[in-house]
């Protein structure tokens, strides 16, 4: 298992837990990087949507895959990232500037969301 992310509280947080992959990016950017490793048979095991902070209200995204990739492409997972981006997509960007507060706030919430995936799935 692998996390794909563009929050570097997540990295902080999480990397002596297990692999990390941090990368300064957007938000869709970090979809697009997990659609990329689906395409060449990395497997989603968190929805990239997860959570109740819509993606134009947030700059940052943590997504759990697999460490490996299989020998073939799993569709659902390429349903599911291909989606998510669809519905990105949808919502109005905002072209708003955070204060460093904000920031820190959004990078918490998904940092615990995805600490609290990480954590149920090695236990």
């Amino acid at each position: 298992m692998k996390v794909i992310t563009n929050n570097p509280l997540v990295k902080e947080w999480l990397e002596n837990v297990i692999d990390v992959e941090y990368i300064d990016c957007s938000y869709r950017e970090i979809l697009v990087v997990v659609r990329d490793m689906v395409h060449k048979g990395t497997k989603l095991l968190t929805h990239p949507l997860a959570g109740s902070v819509k993606p134009n209200e947030t700059p940052y995204r943590s997504v759990i895959v697999t460490k490996h990739q299989g020998k073939k492409m799993d569709m659902e997972s390429l349903e599911i990232i291909e989606n998510s981006i669809v519905t990105f997509d949808k919502f109005v960007q905002k072209d708003i500037v955070w204060v460093d507060e904000v920031l820190y706030d959004f990078q918490t919430v998904d940092a615990i969301i995805i600490r609290n995936a990480v954590y149920s799935a090695i236990q």
